[in-house]
């Protein structure tokens, strides 16, 4: 099944493709030149590893046996998952490791702030190690804590820090969770991130009273969740670019705000688009869209189905045979799910979005590298959050943890 080009040339400077017919699964290239980080992918991911690389994995993980436990994050190579005792999303998938305190090593397949997350949550005997330290997050890194510190100094004196509520989404960096923290806010999950931002609301009056919403880093989460979920409007939601002075706001801005949103996005779930909701509905017979709540504010909106990576595995799941679905996420994850369930047409909701690159950084060689190496005594990769940063970070997990309703999935 093929349908026409759809890209939202506001988002991304992706070189067009030919207006042939292409698959649904055709990956784009070029680089997205408003991220921070490069988001370039050239074509197919590499080949399978080969049958030794295999084997070396399973020999290693077999010697290592209760001592280690692999945690898979669902946007890794179907090569990784292989291996994975526990798969699941960046939360889940740190209290799995906490949850098992037999395992001295905690081997991580994902990226760095669940790395962190992970040894945050664990037990100061076992060790965290991710076996490409060069796993990082995009929409993480672009929040700084010195860049957070600095914003929050702006917004106290533009009067509107005895109001202010630091709410920040899991994938970050340990030191903005530290940050937040510190200043009595909460984390949160795509999955609660309503809870938490009424949670915030709550500590000044709820929803209708002086409290405000810094949230970060992912300013489509934090819309989409202050407009669809609470019932504010756009106007009420401000964006905080770092890069200008005072964020490129006014005090009068800032004072009018009801949410203030650091800018950040998902390299890959920002460049879903309009468009492609469209060109599905027009190519797709009976197609239901589904998408992360990390997409834009406009592409969740024309969206049939919003939810984490779990709750998309979870929908495709118990819906019957020959339904099709246009899926708005990771395309590792979008095609282990066309495998999962043959009897269901599942397509890739954006034909020129590639892999998440930086996730994708995590192969078999690295893993096998980093499970040989435990085997012959050493640690290598090992991730170690400062303790007073661990402290801090912690405050503000707990603090989520304590909110109603659901709290282990993002």
């Amino acid at each position: 099944m093929t349908r026409s080009a759809a890209y939202d040339q506001g988002v991304s400077t992706t070189k067009q493709q030919p207006h042939a017919p292409l698959p649904l699964l055709v990956l784009g290239q070029g680089r997205e030149l408003a991220t921070e980080r490069g988001v370039e992918c050239p074509g197919e991911l590499p080949a399978p590893s080969d049958p030794g690389l295999v084997e070396r994995a399973r020999v290693a993980k077999a010697a290592l046996g209760d001592k280690v436990v692999i945690l898979g994050h669902h946007y890794q190579r179907d090569e990784v998952i292989e291996f994975a005792d526990v798969t699941g999303d960046s939360f889940k998938l740190a209290k799995e490791a906490a949850a098992r305190p037999e395992a001295a090593y905690i081997v991580f397949c994902g990226v760095h702030f669940m790395a962190e997350a992970a040894d945050i949550l664990t037990a100061d005997h076992q060790q965290v190690v991710l076996p490409d330290l060069a796993a990082g997050c995009s929409m993480a890194d672009m929040a700084a804590i010195g860049q957070v510190e600095d914003a929050w100094d702006d917004l106290a004196e533009m009067g509107v820090a005895d109001e202010l509520v630091p709410v920040t989404y899991m994938n970050s960096a340990a030191a903005i969770k530290a940050f937040t923290g510190r200043h009595g806010g909460t984390i949160c999950t795509s999955s609660n991130a309503k809870t938490a931002m009424q949670w915030a609301c709550d500590q000044h009056g709820g929803v209708g009273g002086d409290a405000k919403v810094f949230f970060l880093p992912d300013q489509h989460l934090g819309r989409n969740t202050a407009v669809r979920e609470l019932g504010l409007s756009l106007q009420d939601c401000v964006v905080f670019d770092p890069h200008k002075p005072a964020g490129g706001l006014t005090r009068e801005q800032v004072r009018a705000a009801r949410v203030i949103l650091w800018r950040g996005h998902c390299s890959v779930h920002g460049r879903f688009s309009l468009e492609a909701v469209s060109a599905a509905r027009a190519t797709i017979p009976d197609v239901r869209v589904i998408v992360h709540p990390e997409c834009q504010y406009d592409v969740v909106d024309a969206a049939d189905v919003v939810g984490s990576t779990e709750r998309i595995i979870q929908a495709i799941a118990s819906a019957p045979d020959g339904s099709s679905w246009a899926v708005g996420t990771e395309l590792n994850l979008v095609r282990r799910l066309a495998t999962m369930f043959p009897k269901q047409n599942i397509a890739f909701l954006e034909r020129n979005v590639c892999y998440c690159s930086t996730m994708n950084r995590i192969d078999l060689p690295h893993l096998v590298w980093a499970l040989e190496s435990l085997v012959a005594g050493r640690v290598i990769n090992q991730i170690t959050v400062d303790p007073d940063v661990a402290k801090w970070a912690k405050v503000a997990l707990d603090q989520m943890l304590a909110l109603s309703g659901e709290t282990a999935k993002d």
